[in-house]
């Protein structure tokens, strides 16, 4: 069979970086990034045909790599008979459109095969809603090429006579306008989730409920810890962005102390600025936490590099300011010989349990509100102090006899309303 004869398969993809030194350093492909790139493919269910890694001074405006390595690259996709190159570096929309006529397969970046990972993978409306608007972003600047076969229409045709001409209006247009009407209704739904997210999340607040937020890099074990804490049932696989749509559990840290954990979606380099705006409505809740864990896979030899990535999008997210707790995971594959540890820093395995139980304490001297478990004897002419107990505080167990017994964890709050019936006894 001869190249041209090879039939192309879409699933099948030669991977593209750039080395160069004008760009900021998280900007460019190393062999570290370009193997995430191929884990990332293979999350969307493609395959790896070949990687192509470049050296250079500075990126070619108008084809990114040189015009070598594109030659290179175009031998490559027609040995091998990839559907489609993707680059590790961010494309512009012209240099995306100009590479996709010099190899003749689609052109993808980094962001775009994020975006359709997303796609697949969100489940709730408010994921969608998120990852459609992130989509739509996306492909505003890049529709030129896409329309790049169609001719300007005119009110009668291309040859009107004087007179007849309107304005006219070009395919690309139309879809210019379609698409930014789209997007502005995604904001409007979205700003709707986000005012509902506000009105429970200040529910929480009058309850004094506090809330601790995982994050951490994408598949570092935030499902799984989520799971090993609370009991839940949620999918963790062992691959990239498994979790989109956030998930809230309540946690008994202790008898006097009970929180919300909540799970994110995970963090990873060169993440695409539309999916961080997007997904803000989700992620503000960052802000709002009262705790952070951030979720750090120990095992994984460029951790230090992947906690910097999410230490940057926590301080963009203007959660910078929220108390945190750094939570070493997969400690029991992990190499090296000392285990990660000190000040709010700990070293567990979500798989296996070790460490689970001083995370607990960690979490629960954090967030120590001084509540108390009391009794109380509240007279039956009182009966609106149970439902206020009911609606601000934990209760435990009521009978009922000569009085209305009443077990309840309060809050200092709580505890100054109610202190003249509390029993000592």
């Amino acid at each position: 069979m001869n190249e041209t004869e090879l039939q192309k398969n879409d699933n099948l993809a030669v991977l593209v970086g750039l080395e160069a030194h004008s760009l900021p350093s998280e900007d460019n492909a190393t062999d570290a990034t370009l193997e995430e790139l191929a884990a990332l493919l293979e999350t969307a269910g493609g395959q790896c045909a070949g990687v192509v890694l470049q050296k250079k001074d500075s990126p070619d405006p108008r084809i990114f790599i040189g015009e070598g390595k594109t030659a290179e690259v175009k031998e490559l996709v027609e040995a091998t008979g990839a559907g489609m190159v993707i680059f590790d570096n961010a494309l512009s929309p012209s240099q995306q459109r100009v590479l996709t006529q010099e190899l003749g397969v689609q052109v993808l970046d980094r962001s775009g095969l994020i975006l359709d990972i997303f796609a697949q993978r969100a489940r709730t409306r408010e994921g969608r809603l998120q990852v459609e608007l992130a989509q739509y972003q996306y492909l505003l600047p890049r529709l030129t090429g896409m329309w790049g076969h169609l001719v300007r229409q005119t009110a009668a045709g291309g040859k009107s006579p004087i007179g007849t001409r309107g304005p006219g209006e070009t395919q690309l247009e139309t879809d210019r306008r379609h698409i930014r009407r789209k997007i502005s209704k995604l904001r409007e739904e979205l700003e709707e989730v986000r005012r509902v997210r506000g009105v429970q999340r200040e529910k929480r607040e009058k309850n004094e409920v506090p809330v601790v937020a995982i994050v951490g890099y994408t598949n570092a074990g935030k499902s799984t810890l989520l799971n090993a804490l609370t009991g839940a049932d949620i999918p963790a696989n062992n691959r990239l962005f498994d979790t989109l749509d956030t998930t809230t559990r309540s946690l008994e840290i202790s008898d006097t102390c009970t929180v919300l954990l909540s799970d994110t979606v995970g963090f990873i380099r060169k993440l695409p600025h539309h999916l961080v705006d997007a997904f803000k409505a989700t992620l503000e809740e960052l802000s709002f936490a009262d705790l952070l864990l951030h979720v750090i896979d120990a095992s994984n030899e460029n951790w230090q590099e992947q906690a910097a990535v999410v230490e940057a999008l926590i301080w963009e997210l203007g959660a910078a300011q929220t108390p945190r707790i750094e939570v070493f995971n997969k400690c029991d594959v992990c190499m090296g010989d000392i285990l990660p540890h000190g000040e709010d820093r700990i070293s567990v395995s979500a798989r296996t349990g070790e460490g689970l139980d001083q995370l607990l304490d960690m979490i629960g001297k954090r967030l120590d509100m001084g509540a108390h478990k009391v009794t109380l004897r509240l007279p039956y002419d009182r009966g609106s102090v149970l439902d206020m107990l009911y609606r601000e505080a934990k209760v435990e167990s009521v009978e009922y006899g000569e009085t209305i017994e009443v077990t309840a964890v309060c809050t200092p709050k709580v505890l100054g309303q109610v202190g003249e019936w509390i029993w000592n006894g």
